[in-house]
């Protein structure tokens, strides 16, 4: 009798167990923000080329993407000598400058001006305060560092890394807050001999970096370290390239940087910073008290760029895993081109024999990069 009160009383807390399980939903918090919110991302330089303006509305908590884009709109920018210049919508939520007509001039104070023409919006129009576009100096030095993980037993290193650092500074003391952004390139080659083996791949920064030297005796930044290259990646294995951009900012956007940076740094619970928090430079002329994400950033822009190609022990090997099976004679093989692609073929072997992939990538490296060689590459 005690054997079956026991089998009882354990089904019973297995089925409560089975059943409060597949209760378990998804835990929104409940908050005050607002369910859309403009978002503005773009950065007016006097550099030659086309300046972006990119908006959107960022979506409720819990969505399964952070914004729509939000398409449509009229957007300018105005300096303080009266000139207005219009941005013309090449994707949706994406705005340009027309590069012909415009683009920064040091020491003028630009301001951006959007009006959103989508009816059943609360949208209506916003300005940013006035940005004035202050020079920066040039980057003196941007350099590397191999970093050794891991030795054997013989002290020869057995795995090893890239940190790039950069050297800056300004004998006029007139910037202070600086910005950094970059776009990484690398060359991979599949270890196969087919058609499309030599590809390039590119990437923009998604970190934040920032200095600030007011704090310092002189304006000047040594070894800062803009970007660690892991070797747990193909980045390193032929020829590695990052162009890195030099931003002066004033006092407010450093500070909007600086909370950015905290929020990316931190854990993150229910009580931390929301970004919703982080005020930026755009506001509704409607509706001053309406929140608005993101920054408009006016600024002279400073770029260097150097080129990694040393042999580097211990780097990941991506393509392990691609073999699939070896077809041996003239037999056809099913979903050639399709499911299946050959990255190995021996018709002279005895006998003749093809080795085949089930995965794209491993056969043709446009999956992940382009076979259009770089302009800048040499």
């Amino acid at each position: 009798m005690k054997s079956v009160r026991n089998t009882l009383f354990l089904t019973f807390f297995t089925l409560l167990f089975l059943f409060t399980a597949g209760c378990i939903t998804q835990f929104i918090p409940e908050t005050d923000e607002i369910k859309e919110l403009l978002v503005v991302e773009g950065i007016i330089t006097n550099q030659a080329g086309g300046n972006t303006i990119k908006l959107s509305l960022s979506l409720p908590l819990g969505s399964k993407v952070n914004a729509r884009p939000l398409k449509g709109c009229t957007v300018t920018i105005s300096d303080n000598l009266n000139n207005s210049y219009p941005l013309i919508e090449t994707v949706a939520g994406t705005y340009i400058t027309n590069p012909d007509h415009f683009h920064g001039v040091t020491g003028r104070k630009y301001t951006l001006h959007i009006a959103t023409n989508n009816p059943g919006t609360n949208f209506n129009s916003y300005e940013s305060i006035p940005m004035e576009l202050k020079s920066v100096p040039l980057i003196d030095t941007l350099f590397h560092e191999r970093i050794i993980f891991k030795t054997n037993q013989q002290g020869v290193p057995s795995k090893e890394g890239c940190q790039v650092y950069l050297n800056t500074s300004d004998p006029e003391g007139i910037c202070k807050y600086y910005r950094w952004d970059y776009t990484e390139t690398w060359e991979f080659q599949l270890p196969y001999f087919v058609p499309n083996r030599v590809c390039w791949m590119s990437n923009n920064s998604k970190v934040i970096n920032i200095k600030n030297t007011s704090v310092l005796s002189e304006d000047r930044i040594n070894r800062y370290p803009i970007n660690f290259i892991s070797n747990q990646t193909d980045r390193l294995n032929v020829r590695y390239s990052i162009l890195v951009n030099q931003y002066s900012l004033n006092e407010d956007e450093f500070s909007y940087w600086e909370k950015l940076q905290n929020i990316t740094q931190q854990v993150g619970s229910l009580y931390d910073i929301t970004p919703a928090s982080v005020p930026g430079n755009i506001f509704c002329i409607e509706d001053p008290a309406e929140k608005v994400l993101g920054y408009f950033s006016v600024s002279a822009k400073a770029s260097k760029r150097i080129f990694i190609d040393e042999f580097f022990a211990g780097l990941v090997n991506l393509y392990t895993e691609c073999p699939s099976d070896t077809i041996y004679g003239p037999a056809p093989i099913p979903g050639l081109n399709v499911s299946a692609w050959i990255i190995e073929d021996q018709p002279y072997a005895m006998p003749p024999y093809k080795v085949i992939t089930k995965t794209r990538g491993c056969a043709d490296c446009s999956v992940r990069g382009s076979t259009i060689k770089p302009d800048f590459w040499n």
